[in-house]
């Protein structure tokens, strides 16, 4: 039985170029780039970020979603 390759998406953290100091919860465009489909934030070993931004993102998504700029799930709920 053979077995396939998991397809892992290549690391690439987006902010060591900028050397970004802080993330700002109102920049949507930054912020909707590191949650999925379902509304999930990405985890730091596929967006490729250090623990330090992947804790500024975090916190910077859950503020926005607080404040209602970011919705809590991009899915519509079927009834």
């Amino acid at each position: 039985m053979a077995f396939k390759k998991k397809q892992v998406r290549r690391k690439y953290n987006a902010f060591v170029p900028k050397s970004v100091k802080y993330i700002d919860y109102k920049d949507i465009e930054t912020l909707s780039k590191f949650i999925n489909n379902t509304g999930r934030i990405i985890p730091a070993a596929v967006s490729g970020l250090t623990a330090k931004q992947q804790r500024m993102i975090s916190r910077a998504i859950k503020r926005a979603r607080e404040m209602a700029l970011l919705p809590y799930s991009r899915e519509r709920i079927r009834v």
